[in-house]
């Protein structure tokens, strides 16, 4: 990396240079493990007034209340393409979420690939966008919600929400909440090569999730599988759509927000300057990473409320 190369903090640098935990040729179980031991090292997060581990639709789940009072929901699904992550993995981002945004969160370990191939995930954040918009007892309390993934997961949210736009307008989101999301397999964008080193993702890295998630590469940009091959865009839940101005899926996923914007969608879209993929899972080592995802938490926690009727 060149003295050109802008960071948004000394601790980023340094996590930008840093090798992939996933190694030159990744094992399914290996990537799991590597991320999973990551996750053990971090401190705990924040308190929460309630903790429960529930199922919804067959599927784990975790419910964080923050306080008592009744308060947005959001359904967290979460990053590591397709393939990696957990419930466990994501304890302590979705900790800070509720804190930040003021809202009760969901975290959903939905099917992972290669067993569980697309478009199952798909169908698990479908299916629980559905459980979630039929209110049931679990959410008793609990107000307007969105949807916020990140990277593989915000592939997921708005998946989800082109599907039930059609099927069941009803089911929808009042925000969808994409963070440094993938919205292009075909990685055909000038930031994919421009970032390839010192953005936090290797592009080979990304085409192997994409492999364990549709095998069939002439699929990738497919709609239905990659998010900007959509050919409607009208009619979606307004969005939060944060990218990372070092991000490898940066081009495709600001491409994604103005493909929306031209619809005739809400959108709340900016860039995190000097930030690198996955920089919410950074607040510990990086100031810059803390801030940004607290900001991310406190400006969809005002969005929902917003949405809310007068009164709540």
């Amino acid at each position: 990396m060149t003295n050109a190369v802008r960071y948004a903090d000394r601790q980023m640098e340094m996590l930008a240079l840093r090798p992939s935990p996933f190694g030159e040729e990744p094992d399914v179980g290996e990537a799991r493990a590597a991320l999973d031991g990551r996750a053990a090292q971090k401190q705990p997060g924040p308190e929460m007034d309630s903790v429960r581990d529930i199922e919804v639709q067959g599927l784990p789940a975790r419910l964080y209340r923050p306080r008592s009072e009744p308060s947005p929901l959001i359904l967290y699904l979460h990053a590591g393409g397709w393939t990696v992550g957990s419930i466990a993995a994501a304890d302590r981002l979705c900790r800070r979420l509720a804190i930040a945004a003021e809202a009760a969160v969901l975290s959903l370990e939905y099917r992972l690939a290669p067993e569980h191939p697309w478009p199952a995930s798909v169908d698990d954040a479908v299916a629980t966008m559905r459980w979630i918009a039929s209110g049931p007892e679990e959410l008793d309390g609990l107000g307007p919600w969105g949807a916020l993934g990140d990277s593989a997961g915000g592939t997921l949210v708005t998946l989800a929400c082109q599907r039930l736009r059609g099927e069941d307008p009803t089911a929808l989101p009042a925000v969808q909440a994409l963070i440094y999301a993938n919205t292009d397999l075909t990685g055909s964008h000038p930031s994919m090569r421009e970032n390839a080193e010192g953005g936090g993702l290797d592009p080979e890295a990304v085409r192997w999730f994409n492999s364990q998630w549709v095998a069939d590469e002439s699929r990738w940009g497919e709609e239905g599988v990659s998010p900007l091959a959509a050919a409607d865009l009208t009619a979606m839940p307004p969005a939060l759509i944060v990218g990372a101005e070092r991000d490898p899926l940066r081009d495709e996923l600001e491409a994604y927000a103005e493909r929306l914007l031209e619809a005739g969608n809400e959108v709340t879209s900016r860039r995190e300057p000097g930030m690198i993929h996955n920089f919410l899972q950074m607040d510990e080592a990086s100031p810059a990473a803390a801030s940004a995802g607290d900001r991310i938490g406190r400006e969809l926690g005002a969005l929902l409320r917003s949405s809310a009727p007068s009164g709540y």
